[in-house]
């Protein structure tokens, strides 16, 4: 594949394109990404696109937009960076703070809700299609379809924590690499690309200090709200986020309710939802926290107007560590690509994330099509559970199955497009709703 490089304006319109469409978590959206970077518009090639992949798969934080920042950083530089990280978080965040809004004054979003019904039927098709994609051109070998199996085990079957089957996945490349080595790769590091130490320090320092920034400020002159509380607690939060939203709501539910008492019991829950069925990264779903937080404890200041910087500062908190990690640590990413011990870690890591993209694309699928899912514990392996997620199958909704189905027609048979998918999936779940 020829790589050719977007103009400002294409890039902008591109990921601004991504960002209102990436609904239905990281799977969804790398798929989205790699659709429209990597099929569409021929930015990046495959093994460029699961490189950076596989870097940011190792990182604290969203993936999905780490990727988004890196493939921006790829195409333009650090404000190609800066524009493609705001662009895929900036529309879903406007929505969760529109729907914490309504949450905090209404306690009722079920309208809201029933307008995004049919996308999620649509993003199940698309993460179909972007697992049958990645996964044609990542596992060449029985050696990596072996490792995207035992990840997908690893993950759906014994729930062992993401970065330990990452971390392992990439020691088994290494060891292969060093006791079968394939001979190098012909890939070669991007002209000009290599960094230097003092460059990347003064970069990671910059960042660090634009991450903090609002801490002394909000204590200066805001002390009597939540929002001193909330920036230091999601700073903590956003280097140790491993894994994605899922891996770090219980802990942000537990502490929220009884440490902080910013949330009721139950209402994560609420929260997850609005987030699952808007744009964005999962992990907005801290800012509806972080909106309840200001709101409940805005002291003598206006409730929704702390509510709201306190949704905007927790996505600050949360999001700004992503693009310190890109522009401190790509550089290096970048210029050891070259390099045979790495390409065999990191390939490892990609046949891994295989097995993690079809990890999510089929917990995905079986939260949406059916209403109730339980776990199911089959054996034991000491401390180890080995669980199945198992459908309740008289829970199964009928009209997102044939959304879905529609959807995997226009894609696979027709070729369509994902904003003209999720548009008539949109429009279905619309009229069934109004139908029952």
């Amino acid at each position: 594949m020829t790589e050719t490089y977007p103009s400002m304006r294409d890039l902008t319109s591109a990921f601004a394109r991504i960002g209102f469409l990436s609904f239905g978590g990281p799977a969804a959206q790398i798929a989205l990404m790699h659709r429209i970077c990597v099929e569409e518009k021929r930015w990046i090639d495959e093994d460029r696109y699961l490189h950076a992949l596989n870097y940011c798969m190792l990182l604290p934080g969203p993936e999905a937009q780490q990727l988004a920042t890196y493939i921006g950083w790829l195409l333009d530089g650090v404000r190609g960076g800066i524009v493609a990280g705001l662009l895929f978080v900036i529309p879903g965040l406007i929505v969760i703070l529109g729907l914490s809004s309504l949450y905090a004054l209404y306690q009722d979003t079920g309208m809201v809700t029933g307008l995004f019904f049919g996308l999620k039927a649509a993003v199940l098709a698309i993460v179909v299609e972007a697992l049958l994609r990645i996964g044609k051109r990542a596992l060449k070998t029985g050696f990596h379809r072996a490792l995207a199996a035992a990840a997908f085990v690893a993950l759906f079957v014994f729930s062992l924590p993401f970065p330990l089957v990452v971390l392992t996945a990439a020691a088994i490349g290494l060891l292969q690499a060093r006791f079968r080595p394939s001979g190098g790769t012909d890939l070669a590091p991007p002209a000009g690309s290599g960094p230097t130490l003092g460059r990347q320090f003064a970069t990671a320092i910059v960042w660090i200090a634009v991450w903090l920034a609002p801490l002394p400020l909000l204590s200066l002159l805001l002390p009597e709200t939540a929002l001193p509380e909330l920036q230091a607690f999601f700073s903590r939060m956003a280097l140790v986020t491993f894994g994605g939203a899922y891996a770090v709501l219980a802990y942000v539910a537990q502490v929220g309710v009884e440490h902080y008492q910013w949330l009721q019991p139950g209402e994560m829950l609420d929260g997850l939802a609005l987030a699952e069925t808007t744009p964005g990264p999962l992990v907005l779903v801290l800012s509806y926290v972080g909106f309840l937080a200001g709101f409940r404890g805005s002291g003598s200041f206006d409730p929704l107007l702390i509510g709201l910087m306190g949704g905007v500062l927790t996505a600050w908190a949360t999001f700004v560590p992503s693009f310190l990690f890109i522009f401190a640590g790509a550089p290096y990413v970048e210029r050891l690509r070259g390099n045979p011990k790495v390409t065999a870690a990191l390939s490892a890591i990609t046949a891994a994330v295989v097995g993690v993209i079809l990890n999510l694309a089929i917990w995905f699928a079986l939260h949406v099509l059916f209403r109730e899912v339980a776990n199911v514990e089959f054996a034991r392996l000491g401390p180890v559970a080995a669980t199945l997620p198992w459908p309740i199958w008289s829970s199964l909704d009928l009209r997102i199955l044939l959304i879905a189905l529609v959807s995997v027609v226009m894609l696979f048979r027709f070729h369509q497009g994902v904003g003209r998918t999720l548009t008539v999936a949109a429009i279905l779940g619309l009229l069934l709703q109004f139908a029952v």
